[in-house]
């Protein structure tokens, strides 16, 4: 079974800072403000009408989640009061947000301090001229997720919810310091301008920032460590001035990397920054560093390391039941974990920044990230995702800044996307996609850039690679049209690296039947075995066509679009593998697990939800990895069967007696005596 790498020492590590020695020359403390805030609507004026909540919050779990389609958007006010002791004073004090959506507003002794304005980057303002020392302070944020037309995103077939959805941070730092202010980014940037087996050549480019208004003389120090073990380091003394902020660049160059190489051996070097005043550490900043070089090809596909790599990929969107987008770790950690048990090794995390905590899972389990802003289009839906305003250009690039800037440092994610189903109907957006790649590669010179289309268009030929949502047999058509598709597409343009950003069918496990029959995708009725149908076919194409560079499964988990009036209950887009609440792996999950996890044998009969049969003759269908099983039914053999090259083993005319029937296989493998059952009625 595969080990997924977790982050449980999070909470200790803060709880450590908080407990530091209050020294002058201590270290930067990180203090999570999650707790005891007060939260009420704007309409709610009168006194007392406040409530108690926690964060991470919103305030559309219920309604955005049951299907209300005029779910709340609007402004909700989050209050609460802060003590900030005295001996902060002399330090530089900041707080920071990971994710608030889509404006806030931040007030501080309800003074206004700033605003920000998009929902999935993370924000910081410094409070340090702006608080009282030695006194309760309050703390107000004023979040509206109301419909704009300057913010990406317009629309979207997910649901907007409002709240502080992420964490919230006191940081308390030394008058000089390791600048956060670049973008909330961690004010360490590592660029890997050279990377092979034999060689790698790194810089390091740290921000600087001196909060005081005398000149300061400060030694700065990075090491790459290995473990305990420093690889490379490099240290220079620098003259800061009053009031200013400064970058420093440091060149490494490393014989015989190890490299990161995706789930075969996900290593990571970490990078350690220090700077010091007078001998004394006055900040410090880890970032991890794994150093990896691939490439995309318009024939071969994607490369890693020099090794194609069958990018086997999802999407994920970051809610769930119950709470919404207000994920905590463990919920991170148990996303991770099934995508892990599936055999995925690339996730496209649509159609936004999400949680650095995610971000930092993918890069220590080795898989490969898509990572977006959300410029996204209306599908089959009205509105646009392109409104020409400058306003909107330019919040645009303000969110591509931040999400490269803050995720920089993760080796896992290998591309940037620009877009997701945009039109070229009425304000047209493809020059403004052509600034948005220009930016990207402005920002970061090492990653290439790509997009997810639904259409034909100029817009298909900008981005370095270029990806299509295709729903061929489930919005119209048959799984076989993909292949007629992506053949003629490479062969028209042969030139372009094409991949599959979205393809995918809906599955209640409640909707059960004997027969294949395809349903209406806007219907009530979403057989699961339809599904399951979809995906085996829909796998045969995408990797029998090595020039298709990675495919990812829409999507990986249910997920919430209170618009959508379909399936087994209205709100829920039930697309995923998994269902919303993570319960249940759908029958194509195993499917893809026998295909994907070879490390895990694994033995899976489907349809096993339909217990009740109206046909004698059946065709029992299972998954595996191992060498063939054998079928049993009501203590009856019917015979051994070798899985075919997608791991599928049928036994067809298996006759059914009236009443209670039990079906079982038995893995041939006497070494791996795996088995599943599951009694079904005639």
């Amino acid at each position: 079974m595969r080990t997924v790498f977790l982050q449980s020492s999070r909470l200790v590590s803060v709880v450590l800072f908080m407990l530091c020695g209050m020294s002058i020359f201590a270290q930067r403390q990180d203090i999570l403000l999650n707790n005891d805030w007060n939260f009420r609507f704007s309409h709610q004026v009168q006194k007392g009408t406040e409530v108690r909540v926690d964060l991470p919050h919103t305030w559309n779990a219920q309604d955005a989640l049951s299907g209300k389609i005029d779910y709340k958007r609007g402004i909700g006010n989050y209050e609460k009061n802060l003590f900030i002791r005295s001996e902060w004073k002399g330090k530089r004090l900041f707080i920071r947000f990971e994710g608030v959506n889509n404006i806030a507003d931040v007030f501080v002794n309800r003074r206004h301090i700033g605003e920000h304005r998009g929902g999935y980057g993370a924000f910081i303002f410094e409070i340090t001229g702006k608080v009282e020392y030695g006194k309760e302070n309050s703390i107000l944020v004023r979040v509206n997720n109301g419909e704009q037309l300057d913010i990406m995103p317009l629309v979207g077939d997910f649901n907007f919810y409002g709240g502080i959805y992420r964490d919230v941070h006191l940081l308390i730092i030394d008058e000089t310091c390791i600048s956060p202010l670049n973008y909330a980014s961690p004010g360490v940037r590592l660029i890997q301008d050279s990377v092979s087996h034999k060689y790698a050549k790194v810089r390091a480019v740290v921000d600087l920032s001196n909060g005081g208004s005398g000149n300061r003389e400060v030694e700065l120090n990075v090491r790459l460590l290995d473990g305990q073990r420093v690889v490379k380091e490099g240290t220079k003394k620098v003259n800061l001035s009053g009031n200013a902020a400064m970058q420093q660049e440091f060149t490494f160059e490393i014989d015989q990397p190890h490299l990161w190489n995706g789930h075969q051996d996900p290593f990571l070097y970490q990078a350690e920054v220090i700077l010091s005043r007078n001998g004394q550490m006055v900040d410090r900043v880890i970032q991890p560093l794994g150093l990896r070089f691939y490439r995309i090809d318009p024939d071969k596909g994607f490369f890693l390391n020099g090794k194609h790599l069958p990018l086997q990929g999802v999407c994920r969107h970051q809610d769930r039941s119950e709470v919404g987008n207000a994920l905590r770790p463990q919920h991170h950690e148990e996303d991770a974990a099934l995508m892990l048990e599936m055999g995925v090794n690339a996730v496209r995390l649509a159609h936004y920044p999400q949680a650095t905590y995610f971000y930092d899972l993918m890069d220590k389990n080795g898989i490969i990230v898509w990572a977006e802003i959300p410029f996204v289009g209306p599908g089959g839906y009205n509105d646009k995702g392109f409104v020409d305003l400058p306003a909107f250009r330019a919040n645009g690039k303000e969110q591509l800044k931040e999400l490269i800037r803050q995720h920089n440092n993760h080796p896992s994610i290998c591309v940037w996307g620009v877009f997701n189903e945009l039109t070229e109907l009425g304000d047209n957006p493809v020059e403004y996609i052509k600034e948005l790649n220009v930016l990207a590669h402005q920002e970061d010179p090492t990653r290439p850039t790509t997009s997810a289309s639904n259409q034909m268009g100029d817009l298909n030929f900008i981005t370095d690679a270029i990806a299509w949502n295709r729903y061929d047999g489930w919005y119209g058509g048959t799984p076989a049209d993909l292949g007629k598709w992506l053949d003629r597409m490479h062969k028209e343009h042969p030139e372009i690296c094409i991949a599959i950003s979205e393809y995918g069918a809906g599955a209640s496990i409640y909707h059960q039947q004997d027969s294949l029959v395809k349903t209406v995708p806007t219907s009530w009725w979403h057989p699961e075995n339809w599904q399951t149908y979809y995906h085996i076919e829909n796998w045969k194409t995408i990797s029998s066509r090595p020039y298709v560079w990675g495919s990812f499964v829409w999507n990986m988990f249910d997920f919430g679009a209170a618009h959508r009036t379909e399936g087994d209950r209205p709100g829920i887009n039930d697309k995923g593998l998994v269902t919303f609440d993570r319960k249940v792996r759908k029958d194509a999950f195993y499917f893809y697990k026998a295909n994907w996890n070879r490390e895990e044998p694994m033995l899976y009969l489907t349809s096993k939800r339909n217990t009740v049969r109206t046909q004698r003759l059946q065709t029992i269908t299972a998954f595996t990895n191992l060498s063939g099983a054998e079928l049993f039914v009501n203590g009856k053999s019917y015979g051994k069967a070798i899985p075919d090259s997608y791991a599928i083993l049928e036994w067809k005319n298996v006759e059914l007696e009236p009443g209670e029937n039990e079906i079982k296989v038995v893995s041939a493998n006497k070494k791996l005596p795996l088995s599943d059952s599951f009694h079904c009625r005639l």
